[in-house]
């Protein structure tokens, strides 16, 4: 005995296009999971979820006290492992972590796949219209909307001719950005001293004209503006 075909097939149609839908928007802002990824999640998760409520169907040949339908276990192990796919997207470069929106996304899509195969379609179609509203129109908000930008600041200095931090922090105050903690180090036995500290700003263009003021100081041997964050 096997499951009707149309109605299988709708559920799996449905979530490799709300998928393709979400992975378009990855895709269009370059992230390493795009359109491929995100609608092969969620037709995997639509077919395992289709197999679990069609269990019954499906080992029709076997005694019906033998069948355990539980399509919430099902759904729990799919979430379960796309956490692994998900992880896989995230990327630490420096004090910056990318790929945090992508994972999340990757992670909805499931969940959207999920719905899909279970037959909730208004609910899948709500759900892919907000995804697809956060990935794009909460972008745009984000650039609209004033925020703090934060970056991580390295400066090296010789030992014999150091920079007074009181001197750094106002240089830096100069430019609309306020330092915070600020770590000590003494590099190459004793000969640099090296500060490191955290900065934020309302205008990322403020730690351009930092480094770029940093790179006429005298004491300065080295430096480094990091700038944290990325989705």
């Amino acid at each position: 005995m096997e499951a009707p075909l149309f109605p299988i097939l709708a559920h799996l149609f449905a979530a490799a296009f709300a998928g393709a839908l979400i992975g378009l928007e990855r895709t269009y802002h370059g992230r390493p999971a795009g359109f491929r990824t995100h609608a092969l999640v969620c037709t995997a998760s639509s077919l395992l979820m289709l197999l679990s409520t069609q269990q019954a169907v499906v080992l029709s040949g076997l005694p019906l006290e033998s069948v355990r339908v539980d399509p919430a276990r099902m759904a729990q192990g799919i979430m379960t492992g796309i956490g692994f796919l998900g992880a896989g997207v995230i990327m630490k470069e420096g004090v910056s972590v990318r790929g945090l929106t992508t994972a999340a996304s990757i992670w909805i899509t499931a969940a959207i796949g999920i719905v899909l195969g279970a037959g909730f379609y208004a609910a899948a179609t709500v759900a892919t219209l907000l995804t697809l509203a956060t990935l794009s129109l909460f972008r745009w908000l984000e650039r609209v909307f004033p925020s703090l930008a934060f970056a991580q600041l390295t400066v090296r200095c010789t030992r014999a001719a150091m920079l007074n931090e009181d001197t750094l922090r106002a240089l830096i105050r100069q430019h609309g950005i306020e330092p915070k903690l600020t770590t000590y180090r003494l590099t190459d036995t004793g000969k640099f001293m090296e500060y490191e500290m955290g900065l934020q700003s309302r205008q990322p263009k403020n730690f351009r004209q930092l480094a770029e003021q940093l790179a006429s100081v005298p004491q300065v041997v080295e430096y480094c503006v990091s700038l944290t964050g990325g989705k």
